[in-house]
């Protein structure tokens, strides 16, 4: 996780900016049972849609949504990352990868039915901006997803708040509450393959320290691991200055 600055465009990632093959293990172990896709599928219908992923990183989640959308537009702000993207998607017609932040979108006003962020810059007080540059994107009654981890939720969240002492989980869902979103708890399963694979992805994920621990306390193959799905919707007849 981040931590989003005012006046800053890119919030660093370190774990797949300097280990995008690593990443690529992790994203395949989340969600294993798919329960983030059927909440996010069931707060809104892209089906025949325009869909924005933002903060795409190397676009796994993009052909996902090209199943059902119309349109799909990836933005990254990691050039190293934009380039594995439309590697990802170059057979896909309808999907498109973009350089830019979550806080200027290179797309036009009103353009895109649906605004999804996975943990990427929307981590709390900060993100303003880009929540105004998502209002500036969605067309009126168009949705903002915005999806992240939960730390609340043990043991991946006893993890996140040892590296991450200073994270106010209260202040944060007190700041999405004043931002008008809903938010719904998720629990998932983090699926590895082996254990060289669980423990790749925890040394990319957490300090040496926390990440041996971890270890020390998975037994087996699989993780609970807990997120928040927030969701608000852009106001038809929305003003801007």
């Amino acid at each position: 996780m981040g931590e989003v600055r005012r006046g800053q465009d890119t919030v660093p990632s370190p774990n797949i900016w300097h280990w995008p093959e690593v990443y690529e293990v992790e994203n395949r172990a989340q969600d294993a049972d798919g329960e983030i896709w059927r909440v996010l599928g069931h707060l809104v219908d892209w089906s025949g849609k325009d869909v924005v992923d933002v903060g795409c990183g190397d676009g796994f989640h993009l052909p996902r949504f090209a199943e059902t959308a119309r349109r799909v537009v990836g933005v990254e702000p990691h050039p190293p990352l934009v380039g594995r993207a439309r590697a990802r998607v170059a057979r896909l017609d309808t999907v498109a990868v973009l350089a830019g932040s979550a806080q200027r979108m290179p797309l036009p006003d009103a353009s895109v039915d649906v605004v999804h962020a996975r943990t990427a810059y929307f981590f709390g007080p900060g993100c303003e901006p880009g929540l105004a540059e998502a209002d500036r994107v969605l067309r009126p009654g168009g949705s903002l997803l915005i999806v992240d981890l939960d730390v609340r939720h043990r043991p991946y969240g006893d993890w996140m708040r040892a590296d991450l002492p200073r994270y106010d989980i209260v202040e944060v869902d007190e700041f999405f509450d004043r931002q008008g979103f809903a938010s719904r708890q998720v629990e998932t399963v983090w699926r590895f393959a082996d254990r060289a694979d669980l423990a790749a992805v925890f040394r990319i994920e957490f300090s040496a320290r926390v990440a041996e621990r971890a270890l020390a306390e998975v037994v087996g193959l699989s993780v609970p691991v807990g997120y928040r799905v927030r969701h608000r919707r852009r106001p038809a007849g929305l003003l801007r200055p």
